[in-house]
């Protein structure tokens, strides 16, 4: 079994690791290490528990800082996502409780990075 090691970014500075076995999600392995994480649905219809990808262990592909990660290239997902669009996808934008990490990784978490996604199309 592979294990991932995800830093988990606030806004507010404060970074927490956390180690994701490859048969669990992000929030599984956050509860695991008791780290609180938004979550409500837990299967990926109510974009409560967005997170943004925003860095991989295995480089950046040469893009620009400011430049976005797409999810498909760190996660993968149990089941469709149906909270999130294409485009946030591409955007780096991950819905932590159906995702599983494919790679060490950062990942920006909290109420900002909710507030740029937007409400669910499905609430």
């Amino acid at each position: 079994m592979t294990d991932y090691d995800v830093t988990l970014e606030w806004a507010d500075g404060r970074t927490e690791s956390i180690v994701v076995a490859d048969d669990e999600t992000v929030l599984e392995a956050a509860q695991r290490a008791r780290i609180r994480l938004p979550y409500d649905c837990r299967s990926g219809t109510c974009i409560t528990c967005v997170g943004r990808l925003i860095g991989l262990e295995d480089g950046d592909g040469g893009r620009d800082e400011n430049e976005p990660i797409d999810a498909a290239e760190g996660f993968t997902y149990r089941r469709q996502p149906q909270a999130l669009t294409e485009q946030e996808g591409a955007d780096g934008y991950v819905l932590l409780c159906i995702a599983s990490p494919r790679a060490d990784c950062r990942l920006e978490v909290g109420p900002r990075v909710r507030a740029e996604v937007g409400d669910s199309p499905w609430a």
